[in-house]
């Protein structure tokens, strides 16, 4: 067989694998991808991955290698390490996608913490059914600089159960709740046993439906005219300094990104009538909505940012200008001097900002924002004074102070475009009425309830922790009396069991960064019995849940008197989280006595709990207390069985906590 012949065959063995297993390689190409792209733009790179594999591979075919593997290969390798670069091509102009399988963005979030290379082992094992040998092929043929580790990574992200939870879950979509059961992919899983958890079937919006109008089609000469005007006139009002990057250049879909006439407005009613209550269904509010050379400052800073101007991002979020024309949220004036424009860009919203000659951009996440974590809009902060432009199905709205939960609410007046002004006392001032933590002032935040007409009587807590977007608050009470208690819900930190434990634990806030953050819950998830007597104590984890999907934790002891006793620590965990419900935590705790106690408790599911090392004990239950070993003895080392039969390590900063 000559060259060209078997070049041929290579490349018809790869384009048939391409075409049978398209969706499970669209599938790996996709959760490879980094979490920084949106949806829109990780789908699109994704097929672009896919169907940019064909040549590569079949070389790789014609020299004798497996066609399925190499493929796999080249995929990996783009999305990898070439999937950022380049156009993003194919284009797509007037929609938006997303993946259908919704679970499949909870799966890739779950994955964010680890590197490409073990993304795509954790992909081909866990949903391709690849054994740990295949992938590290598949992984050595990509680049990876160590197969074996990316695999076993990968294979630690979580366990097949985990896997099966992201891809059958129909209810709990809060953190510690349980997960459906739908078949699961594993060892064995093939063609004839591929689940629907793939992004190949897309949902769709329009990104512009309620600008487009009916239009007597001109001949190309006056089209011509007409754009090459617009552009000149879009030229004059931005500015030497607004002038387009050199990739609008070639691209008229993206310019018209640009043109204020088509920002999408959504009717003001939109919210009280749909099913989607997000950041989608705000409509543009604000005196200054009709203002088109404010909105053209706007997109054009936003698409070149001048010089001089301060552009802040919040982490993993992506800077790049819109590829379409983006959703207009509010045009106006905050406060005397200041304009703002503020923009939702499929799971971003952008605010610009001007006061005199400065601008500013601030840009955050969104992804699969809902009715508490798309409530409201930083405009401005100066000092203690913030104005925020609220959801439309907000109804009502007051501050509170979390650290005196027994003050009641007080109430704030919404403006007629939905904005409210907050002034806030300074952290260091003090105050009373309520527990407070040594050190730790008043902890302000804002209390909303939600309309009628989207839930009755659901009032829910926000912080500002300085972010463009606040921060939901949520509390999980203990599960406490049956033998195998159900997990608990998450729930709205309003009541006075939530509020008088948020009170105990207010400045844990301290550490939130509100640019990153969507969500807070103060999970309680064990009480325990403290030596000598000394009374009942809480044992609490508090996740701080990122856009992202990931999750930093802190584990904190809180005995009936004083203060609570940091525990542990861990960021980029799902522990504490939907899929991380199964928790070991560990301390030394001296009574007042002076004596020295290894105290242990679990969550609802722990059996047993275990010490090695300098301790040789083994408890039932879900509380362990024995003396601590005399110092200089090293740290006993805790694990915990599960009903399930299954053993965890207490969590600590070191990756434990895992099965």
């Amino acid at each position: 067989m000559g060259r060209r012949q078997r070049s041929a065959a290579g490349l018809s063995r790869a384009e048939a694998v391409i075409i049978e297993r398209y969706p499970q390689l669209l599938r790996l190409a996709y959760l490879v991808l980094p979490q920084e792209l949106d949806r829109h733009a990780r789908l699109l790179r994704a097929h672009r991955g896919v169907q940019h594999s064909l040549r590569a591979a079949g070389r790789r075919a014609r020299q004798g290698g497996d066609p399925l593997a190499a493929v796999r290969a080249e995929v990996v390798r783009y999305a990898a390490g070439r999937g950022l670069r380049g156009p993003l091509l194919p284009w797509v102009w007037g929609l938006r996608m997303w993946p259908s399988a919704e679970e499949l963005d909870e799966a890739a979030r779950a994955l964010a913490g680890l590197s490409p290379y073990a993304r795509a082992a954790h992909v081909l094992c866990r949903f391709d059914g690849l054994d740990e040998e295949a992938a590290a092929g598949v992984l050595a043929q990509a680049g990876a600089g160590d197969p074996g580790g990316e695999v076993r990574a990968g294979l630690a992200a979580g366990d097949a159960d985990e896997v099966g939870a992201a891809e059958g879950a129909e209810e709990g979509r809060h953190e510690g709740t349980g997960a459906g059961g739908r078949p699961r992919p594993g060892p064995g899983a093939g063609p004839g046993r591929e689940t629907i958890l793939h992004p190949a079937d897309v949902h769709t919006r329009p990104t512009d439906l309620l600008l487009r109008r009916t239009r007597v089609r001109a001949a190309w000469g006056v089209a011509a005219v007409l754009l090459l005007a617009a552009g000149l006139t879009r030229a004059t009002v931005t500015g030497p300094g607004g002038g387009l990057p050199v990739g609008y250049a070639g691209a008229p879909a993206a310019r018209a990104a640009l043109d204020p006439a088509r920002l999408v407005r959504v009717p003001a009613r939109a919210w009280s009538d749909t099913g989607r209550v997000d950041f989608t269904a705000w409509p543009a509010r604000g005196p200054r909505t009709g203002d088109r050379a404010l909105l053209a400052r706007a997109l054009g800073t936003w698409a070149a940012p001048p010089s001089g101007t301060a552009v802040t991002v919040a982490p993993a979020a992506s800077a790049e200008p819109p590829g379409h024309p983006p959703q207009l949220l509010f045009a106006g004036d905050p406060r005397p001097g200041t304009a703002v424009v503020v923009f939702l860009d499929a799971d971003r919203v952008v605010r610009y900002t001007e006061r005199g000659d400065r601008r500013s951009l601030d840009i955050a996440r969104t992804d699969d924002a809902d009715v508490t974590t798309a409530a409201a809009v930083t405009l401005t902060r100066d000092g203690n004074t913030a104005h925020r432009l609220l959801a439309p199905w907000i109804a009502t709205a007051g501050t509170r102070d979390l650290t005196a939960p027994a003050r009641p609410v007080r109430p704030l007046p919404i403006g007629a475009d939905g904005t409210v002004t907050t002034a806030f006392p300074d952290d260091s001032s003090g105050g009373g009425g309520g527990p407070k933590g040594a050190g730790c002032g008043p902890r302000p935040v804002l209390e909303v309830a939600s309309s009628p007409r989207i839930v009755e009587k659901h009032a829910f807590l926000l912080a500002d922790r300085g972010g463009l977007l606040t921060v939901h608050l949520t509390y999980t009470p203990p599960a406490e009396g049956a033998d195998a208690p159900p997990a608990r819900q998450p729930r709205e930190a309003t009541g006075p069991a939530a509020l008088a434990r948020w009170a105990q634990e207010a400045c844990t806030l301290d550490a939130v960064d509100g640019r990153a953050v969507r969500a807070v819950n103060l999970w309680d998830f064990a009480l325990t019995e403290l030596p000598e007597a000394a009374g009942r104590a809480v044992w609490s984890c508090t996740r701080a849940t990122h856009w992202t999907g990931q999750g930093d934790v802190q584990i904190r002891l809180r005995p009936p008197a004083g203060a609570s006793l940091a525990v542990a620590r861990a960021r980029s965990t799902a522990a504490c989280g939907r899929f991380g419900q199964h928790l070991l935590a560990t301390t030394v705790w001296r009574a007042p006595s002076g004596h020295d106690y290894q105290l242990a408790a679990g969550s609802r599911e722990v059996t047993e709990i275990s010490a090695t090392g300098p301790l040789h004990t083994r408890t039932p239950g879900r509380a362990l207390a024995v003396p601590a070993p005399s110092a200089p003895a090293p740290p006993a080392t805790l694990t915990a069985t599960l009903r399930s039969g299954a053993v965890i390590t207490a969590l600590d900063s070191r990756d434990g906590g895992r099965d």
